[in-house]
């Protein structure tokens, strides 16, 4: 089934059904690494919304929500550069703490988040993603829970947007070739 968010074509990629199964598993492995620990779970706005509130009800641990915003996209691209716009109120300060990024590609965005976390001393940082672009991935950190890789095509849905558009759609949906 395709969609049309703004002014162009997606098809799906990744039902509602893959993506519940798959955090379903990602739930699982948290909570076993993590075992009788405490986590703070940081979600990175705007994107993660719906996968962290979905992820967290896989998780049985005792744990605490927050949010923190940054951006490096403009309508389908990255610029390359990250802006900071919300911080973080949490205190985070030997803690274990799980970032949830709605997804990974050039990793510009997760460079600069891990290098101003780490500031903090967390006992631990790690890193969940939903979705991974390997082949636009130009960092050698880390990603320590990945739902799916992908490949290098624009996405939405499932909290990702296009210009704002298509965070609602239940699945995710690639941008269609012509």
């Amino acid at each position: 089934m395709n969609v049309t968010v703004k002014d162009k074509e997606f098809e799906i990629y990744l039902s509602a059904e893959e993506i519940n199964q798959r955090n379903s598993q990602l739930g699982q492995a948290i909570t076993q690494d993590f075992a009788e620990q405490e986590l703070v779970v940081l979600g990175i706005l705007n994107g993660s919304f719906v996968f962290m509130a979905d992820l967290c009800r896989h998780i049985a641990l005792p744990l605490t929500a927050t949010f923190i915003k940054i951006s490096s996209y403009a309508g389908t691209e990255s610029t390359g550069k990250v802006r900071s716009v919300l911080g973080l109120e949490e205190k985070i300060e030997g803690k274990n703490v799980l970032i949830v990024e709605d997804i990974v590609d050039t990793g510009i965005s997760m460079n600069h988040l891990l290098k101003t976390l780490s500031a903090f001393n967390p006992a631990k940082l790690s890193i969940v993603t939903l979705l991974h672009k390997p082949e636009a991935f130009q960092f050698n950190y880390a990603l320590d829970y990945v739902g799916f890789e992908i490949p290098n095509k624009f996405v939405v849905g499932y909290g990702l947007d296009y210009d704002g558009l298509g965070r609602n759609l239940p699945g995710i949906y690639q941008l269609s070739t012509p």
